[in-house]
């Protein structure tokens, strides 16, 4: 549940902080913000195993800190720091992975086919880097968005075109890898991907 609620919040974050800059002020608006994050960031602390709070309350620290910047000085300009910041911590998270044996692409891909076929670790290498990319021209839209574009362009992307971009990204992965590992199931789905996708 509380992941369902996080992921909400996330989502509904930038058609909420467009009305939110367009109907208060900066630092009512910070106010606000503050106090939907700290219980949140709470609730984290409490939740997470020990040696891994330090990790979780990263990024929900970060975004209190820009939170806090922003009410302070009546700039509502760090209150659109929540994307780059996520992306950031993906970018951070994916490229980690390139550093160890198992890419974090990999490890995904093995909650679907335990046995990867031969160059399927190779493959996933490849994609993980290419999510690396993405990622990071994804902030850099965001940071620029966030500095220099009325909110509303910045609504836009971030709560819509950023999402299709990344479902698109998402999908074609999933029918390369089909094409690449020739691994089907007996699903509808996999039949029907089966046929277009098999190699003859």
């Amino acid at each position: 549940m509380l992941a369902v609620v996080r992921a909400l919040i996330v989502i509904g974050y930038p058609a909420a902080l467009y009305f939110g800059v367009s109907r208060l002020g900066p630092r009512s608006l910070g106010l606000v913000m503050l106090g939907l994050l700290l219980p949140n960031l709470a609730l984290r602390v409490w939740a997470a195993p020990a040696e891994q709070r330090r990790a979780v309350v990263r990024l929900p620290l970060a975004l209190a800190g820009l939170v806090g910047l922003g009410a302070a000085l009546a700039e509502p300009r760090f209150y659109l720091a929540l994307p780059v910041l996520v992306n950031l911590t993906l970018l951070a998270n994916f490229a980690a992975s390139l550093r160890g044996p198992v890419s974090l692409v990999e490890r995904y891909a093995r909650l679907q086919e335990p046995e990867l076929p031969e160059g399927g670790p190779a493959y996933c290498r490849k994609v993980t880097a290419w999510w690396c990319w993405f990622f990071a021209a994804n902030a850099a839209a965001c940071a620029g968005l966030a500095a220099a574009a009325p909110v509303s362009w910045w609504a836009l992307y971030t709560g819509i075109l950023a999402y299709i971009l990344v479902g698109f990204g998402f999908t074609l992965e999933f029918l390369v890898r089909k094409r690449v590992f020739q691994q089907f199931g007996d699903s509808l789905p996999d039949r029907l991907l089966a046929r277009f996708l098999r190699r003859a």
